[in-house]
């Protein structure tokens, strides 16, 4: 990952202790949404180093299910809900200082002592994604859903089972032998999960090269109306500079995928679940510190991290939509490569 160093004074205007509905955020705050991904079944394509990106090959896209993802990646606001509900006491880490006394962070400040800590979040950062997040962290927000956003300790009924058996897992060896269960309802998005969502267009049955609609680069302004196939990303220019470095989630209004999902470029790198090299989870999508010359928001790119909390990393989760449909999963779906649409 590249790594930007901009020192920066952050101004804070006011701040919210948030409770735990992700779903029903208030006034001003951005709820955890959905989008529908049908076409079950379709084909993928190849990414990776052969596919003149970056990364070892392998065929992304293929899901043989249908499922929901997250229309936006997690907002601070959102996260500041899970650590409400579940870290008075904090015994994974869900909280990273850096939250707070980064120039980079999300603004999440913690309060009292261990037992009784509470979170608040700047008003000016509760829409924008979540950082300093490792793949356990990820993990556990999943989880939380999974088993109904529960108030309590750290434990099997709220962060530590549902989607993961996670049991206090935190290092890497012990999450990258953590996979899905196959109960699950929400989830740390799946690496074909995402790269459909982003990328692929069921009414030509192709991908695109960006996830913003586009086979061409997208360009990294923010105005009023978006124009189209922008990102938040360092284009020379940082999209907005210090102290916010990210954008509020959807920002660029009119540069979603073919299913509707934002900042899947930019912004934050995404968390999924491919282990690369054995020693790696996989991460999507390019941050605001990217430049084009990185070719991080380009579908070839699979990269990877190992298992810590980065000011870059942020993360979105997927969902079945019926509990019926958990029984047509199907991770090692693949098919034939869809030849790519060509756009201009």
């Amino acid at each position: 990952m590249k790594n930007v160093f901009v020192s920066c004074i952050v101004v804070l205007i006011g701040a919210s202790i948030l409770h735990a509905d992700v779903f029903n955020m208030g006034t001003g705050l951005t709820n955890l949404e959905t989008v529908h991904v049908g076409s079950p079944g379709n084909s993928g394509e190849l990414s990776g180093s052969g596919a003149g990106g970056f990364g070892p090959d392998r065929v992304c896209g293929a899901v043989a299910y249908e499922y929901s993802i997250g229309k936006y990646e997690v907002t601070a606001g959102q996260y500041t809900d899970l650590l409400n509900a579940v870290a008075k006491t904090d015994n994974y880490g869900l909280y990273n200082s850096n939250m707070w006394s980064s120039s980079y962070g999300c603004k999440i400040q913690r309060s009292g002592t261990s037992g009784s800590y509470t979170y608040s979040v700047a008003n000016d950062y509760a829409n924008r994604p979540v950082n300093y997040v490792s793949w356990g962290d990820a993990a556990r927000f999943a989880n939380w859903l999974h088993n109904g956003q529960p108030t309590g300790k750290q434990n099997s009924t709220t962060t530590e089972d549902g989607a993961y058996t996670l049991n206090g897992a935190m290092t890497d060896s012990e999450l990258l032998a953590v996979s899905r269960n196959a109960n699950w309802t929400w989830a740390i998005t799946s690496e074909d999960e995402w790269y459909k969502a982003a990328y692929y267009d069921p009414t030509t049955n192709s991908y695109y090269d960006y996830p913003t609609s586009s086979n061409n680069v997208p360009s990294n302004d923010i105005s009023d109306p978006d124009p189209g196939n922008n990102a938040t990303f360092n284009d020379g220019d940082y999209t907005v500079g210090s102290p916010y470095y990210r954008t509020e989630v959807g920002a660029h209004e009119n540069s979603d995928s073919p299913y509707g999902t934002f900042d899947q470029g930019g912004n934050v790198w995404e968390w999924n679940e491919a282990v690369l090299y054995e020693t790696y989870h996989g991460i999507r999508g390019g941050s605001f510190g990217t430049t084009v010359n990185d070719f991080n928001l380009h579908a070839a790119d699979r990269n990877y991290c190992a298992a810590g909390e980065d000011y870059q990393l942020g993360f979105r989760v997927s969902a079945i939509p019926e509990p019926t449909s958990m029984l047509l999963l199907a991770f090692g779906a693949t098919g034939l490569l869809s030849k790519r649409k060509n756009i201009r």
